[in-house]
Order: C-alpha cells, then sequence, then structure tokens
C-alpha cells in the first residue's frame, strides 16, 4: 500500500474511532435515563438539574449532554450564559423508553452484554470460540445460558429482538408473497414482535411463537398487546416435537449455531411441514465474494464473540435447505438490516 493510501485509511480508522465515541455517549444517556427525563420534563433542563434529577456529577453530564447536542440528538438553547437542554424528535422517536419505536432496548442490550464480550475479541480470534466464560463466567458451549443469565437479562435480550421486528419485520414479512400460508409458526419467536408483524399483514393467518416455557412466560407478561391475534406456545423446537404448519419461520436463529445441528433442525422442520408448505428465514446475508456487506461482516465476528455461528452468503443456505430436503429455494435481499429466504416442501 503506498503512503498515501495509507494515510487515506488511517483518517478513515479515525472517524470509525469517532463513531465508536459516538455510540458510547449514547449508550450512557441510555443507560443513565438522559432521554426519558428530557421528554418528560415540560421545559428545558440545565445541566444542573438534569445533574439532580439523574444522581450525577454537574461535570461529567454537561459535558455528556455537550456532546448529544454536537450529533444532533439534543437540543440547547443559552439563555444568560447557561445552557438549557431538549429532547429533538429523534431521541423521542427511538431513544425513550415510552415510544412504540424505540431502540432503548437494543442499545442497553448492546452497551451492557456485547461491548464487553467484544473487549476480548482477540481471545476469541485466537482461540476460534465464543467468550462468554471469560466475560461472564458461563460455559461457552451454553450459548443461551449466557443471554438468559438473570431475568433482568432476559428481559434485555427480548427488548433487543423486539426492538429489532419492530423496525425490520415489516420488511421479512412482505419479502414474499405469504397468503397461502393459513398455520404459520415462528420458531424461537420470542417476545412475538415478527409474529405480529405477519399477523398483520396476513389476516387470514394463524401465526404462532413457539419457544422456551420461561421466554413465552416473560413474552406474555412484558410484550403482550391488547389487540393481540398471536398465539404462544411452550416448546423446544431443537429437543421437542415440532408441530405440523404450512409455514416455519427461523428469524435469527441459524446464525446462532453450527452446521451439524442447524441442518438436523431443518430436516425436523421438513418433517413436520405440510405439503406444498415452507420455512421463512430471516439472516444477514453476506455478499459471496467476501467483500462485505461490512456491517454483516460485523455480525459474523459478533457471533464468533458470544455464540457458536457464524453469518453466510445465500449459497450456504441453498446448500442447507436443499440438504434438508426443501425445494425453489428463493431469496430477497431487503436492503435493511435483515433479508429473506424462502424455501417449499
Amino acid at each position: 500500500m503506498r503512503c498515501v493510501e495509507f494515510a487515506v485509511e488511517l483518517s478513515r480508522t479515525g472517524l470509525h474511532l469517532r463513531q465508536a465515541f459516538f455510540c458510547w455517549a449514547i449508550f450512557s444517556a441510555c443507560e443513565l435515563g438522559v432521554f426519558d427525563l428530557l421528554l418528560q420534563s415540560q421545559k428545558p433542563m440545565s445541566a444542573v438539574e438534569v445533574a439532580q434529577k439523574l444522581g450525577t456529577s454537574e461535570d461529567g453530564i454537561e459535558r455528556l449532554l455537550d456532546v448529544l447536542v454536537a450529533i444532533e440528538i439534543v437540543d440547547v438553547e443559552v439563555v444568560q450564559g447557561t445552557a438549557f437542554y431538549s429532547s429533538t424528535d429523534v431521541a423521542n422517536l427511538y431513544l425513550a423508553k415510552t415510544s412504540p419505536k424505540s431502540l432503548h432496548d437494543l442499545i442497553i442490550y448492546n452497551s451492557q452484554t456485547i461491548y464487553p464480550l467484544w473487549n476480548n475479541l482477540v481471545d476469541a480470534v485466537r482461540e476460534g470460540k465464543n467468550q462468554n466464560e471469560k466475560t461472564f463466567g458461563l460455559p461457552s458451549e451454553e450459548i443461551f445460558s449466557a443471554i438468559y443469565r438473570s431475568e433482568e437479562e432476559m428481559l434485555k435480550f427480548m427488548g433487543l429482538m423486539n426492538s429489532t421486528w419492530v423496525i425490520d419485520g415489516h420488511d421479512i414479512v412482505t419479502a414474499f408473497d405469504l397468503t397461502n400460508f393459513k398455520t404459520v409458526i415462528d420458531l424461537g419467536g420470542c417476545s412475538g414482535a415478527l409474529a405480529r408483524e405477519l399477523a398483520k399483514e396476513y389476516p387470514s393467518s394463524t401465526v404462532t411463537v413457539l419457544d422456551l416455557p420461561a421466554v413465552v412466560q416473560t413474552a406474555q407478561q412484558h410484550f403482550a398487546q391488547q389487540d393481540d391475534t398471536i398465539c404462544f406456545q411452550e416448546g423446544d423446537f431443537f429437543e421437542g416435537e415440532i408441530p405440523p404448519a404450512d409455514l416455519y419461520i427461523l428469524a435469527r436463529i441459524i446464525h446462532d449455531w453450527k452446521e451439524e445441528k442447524n441442518l438436523k433442525l431443518l430436516k425436523k422442520i421438513h418433517t413436520a411441514c405440510h405439503p406444498g408448505g415452507g420455512v421463512l428465514i430471516a439472516e444477514a446475508l453476506l455478499f459471496e465474494n467476501s467483500r462485505g456487506p461490512t456491517m454483516v461482516q460485523m455480525f459474523s465476528l459478533n457471533m464468533l464473540v458470544q455464540t457458536e455461528g457464524k453469518e453466510h452468503p445465500p449459497s450456504h443456505y441453498t446448500h442447507l435447505l436443499t440438504e434438508a430436503g426443501f425445494r425453489d429455494v428463493q431469496v430477497c435481499r431487503t436492503g435493511k438490516s435483515y433479508d429473506a429466504i424462502l424455501a417449499l416442501k
């Protein structure tokens, strides 16, 4: 690499580092409750007032608020030498807990679970395995024991999944015409957010979320909606029976596990599936030439530090599905965070 090219790459690294600093600022503000406080306030607040309400230092909160102003997530007005801060529409929509499109749970999960794991990325690369044991003191092979290591952590993860499908779920359920699938089971459907998107789009279909008992109970307690048309069923689709259905959804499931386990699951689904039915997979897809997308490559690196799996290009899923007995594999790149694959029996 020539000196000029190296300098350009180095400057880009500095840009990415600044972006990481901005993320840490947002993470910290979410954990402290800054956006909720500013949303609930009837008037702009000084750093002194925010510090008193949140129990922080005045100097520290002022510096944090100024960074949030710089990245246009918080507004500021200086009156007689005192800065008064208020929330923006973006913060109210995506960062306050009470918004239906809130990413608060996703941000908290990244801050308190993903970032600690990434502190051990060097060891993950050296060892080729996840870092749950080093980070949380839990066996590396029991990945969901780490993710669900307490009721609080389970809620964080379920909040993450809920936020994901509130934002991206519609693109997945409309990637293909699913009208003819009258009974649908979302395997590992967590909070039910993706199932709700499908039920709204296809009201004549019966949609059921099948997940572990603790997950189902938490979903019904914390994520149920008054107008819910979806059902929940307790079960373990790896170890237990899979009920018959027209369509099965596997959303961000395959990327957690090794190929042998995924193939066994897909064969099990094929056996349970009604003739003419199928499976809908939602995952972030790599390009076949290993040149991106960059975020998907980052997702794959995250799978290394956290799970047993990785992200894949479409050809990998086509191979798996074909070997499991499915046919007519179709791929839809949504242009969003997650893509869709449909295969028929």
